[in-house]
């Protein structure tokens, strides 16, 4: 039996046996969304993991059955609404589709128990399709760790690395069909869709992206080396051959040749270092000259009246811009104290009402800090009151249009 063989038998029965000790909880997983985590020690959660029968899609979620085990007890239970016959990224985002239109229908009748099973059903079709990519580039990574150093043969190596070049195409190829622009019209507004088919699975999707990435410079790098041992060993097995024709062949003393070939004058040349000898006084006179004919510098001094800093006269404009504003800002709430009334004063109107000359948004911004500005104390001696409106449907931005400040005590 061979090591390969061995180690496959070895690792197969393991896989086997993790199975079947925790049937239970992975049949509870089949069922539900997640994995009940309460049923499973910290240790046999661990293997689980690292035999790929458990995978956690991300930080924020739980952990849930692998795919593939999920398509084997379906394919037992001839469970049809969950086997899937091939692993086709169109079907998969067609039947996705066909779930959006389902649970919309489910929401809008009001059937809240079939928008449950919908919902879940998507969730399990995303992570279904997310765990087809990722067991995919882990298959790349454990080929490119185990599976090429059981391959003799040079030649076989490269061609391996085509073959996984190719798969790499294949999957760049499947991610290229989720449009993102089609699955934003498609969920629209709804909160839950748009969480699982788009931050989700765009996060996710470059995720998939990165590994990918990283496998492909891995077999360029890999193929890179290959090509080199095989120059390398194309040019041992001629020389071996050369030699078997020729058993009487000396090589000649190339050191005594005029002409000696490229392959083997590959010595770089030889720099002899140099340095002036400031000590020698004969050499004195040719090192003035030297120094003579050196260029001179082509730009002027600059005198120190000229190089005072450029930005201290606007710092200081900025500054004193800064403080009229906040200076006007004040006599606007001492102008709503001394209202006899004690009536709302529009910010907007004031400045209107005003000579004042600044811009809209800028009056505003400042009447807002100079208030959030104030000790709570004298926060309750206003009335503080901003008009404001939501940017659009489907933004909850808030745009404030005007504030309205009024005195809450008298003075």
């Amino acid at each position: 039996m061979s090591e390969l063989e061995s180690r496959l038998l070895k690792t197969g029965s393991e896989r086997l046996a993790l199975l079947g000790k925790h049937s239970e909880a992975l049949m509870q997983a089949y069922t539900r969304d997640e994995v009940p985590l309460e049923s499973l020690s910290d240790s046999a959660l661990r293997k689980l993991l690292a035999a790929r029968i458990l995978w956690r899609p991300d930080e924020q979620s739980g952990v849930k059955l692998a795919p593939k085990v999920r398509e084997l007890i379906a394919e037992m239970l001839a469970d049809e609404t969950r086997r899937h016959v091939n692993a086709d990224v169109a079907e998969t985002l067609e039947l996705i589709r066909s779930l959006v239109h389902s649970y919309r229908e489910a929401r809008s009748r009001g059937e809240h128990w079939w928008l449950e099973q919908q919902l879940m059903r998507l969730r399990q079709e995303v992570d279904d399709l997310n765990g087809r990519f990722a067991d995919a580039i882990d298959s790349l990574w454990q080929r490119l760790n185990s599976d090429f150093g059981f391959v003799s043969q040079l030649n076989d190596k490269i061609r391996e690395n085509d073959r996984a070049q190719k798969q790499i195409a294949r999957l760049l190829d499947g991610l290229a069909l989720i449009d993102f622009d089609e699955l934003i019209e498609l969920v629209g507004s709804d909160g839950s869709l748009r969480k699982l088919l788009i931050s989700q699975l765009q996060q996710q999707l470059s995720n998939h992206y990165t590994g990918l990435r990283e496998v492909q410079r891995r077999l360029i790098e890999l193929m890179a080396r290959f090509r080199k041992q095989q120059a390398r060993s194309r040019l041992i097995s001629g020389m071996a051959a050369f030699m078997r024709e020729h058993p009487g062949f000396v090589p000649s003393n190339y050191a005594r040749r005029s002409d000696v070939p490229s392959l083997v004058n590959q010595a770089a040349p030889l720099s002899a270092a140099a340095a002036p000898a400031l000590d020698r006084n004969l050499d004195s006179q040719a090192l003035a000259e030297l120094l003579h004919q050196l260029p001179q510098p082509r730009h002027t001094t600059q005198s120190v009246e000229a190089a005072a800093p450029a930005q201290a006269q606007q710092i200081s404009m900025a500054a004193a811009r800064q403080q009229a504003l906040k200076q006007d800002v004040e006599h606007f709430y001492l102008s709503v104290i001394d209202q006899p009334q004690a009536e709302p004063v529009s910010a907007l109107e004031y400045l209107q009402e005003s000579p004042l000359e600044w811009p809209d948004e800028i009056w505003l911004f400042q009447v807002i800090a100079e208030y959030q500005g104030l000790p709570r104390n004298d926060q309750r001696a206003f009335r503080f009151k901003q008009q404001e409106s939501q940017a659009s449907t489907f933004n909850h931005l808030r745009l404030i249009h005007d504030v309205e400040l009024q005195l809450a005590v008298p003075v």
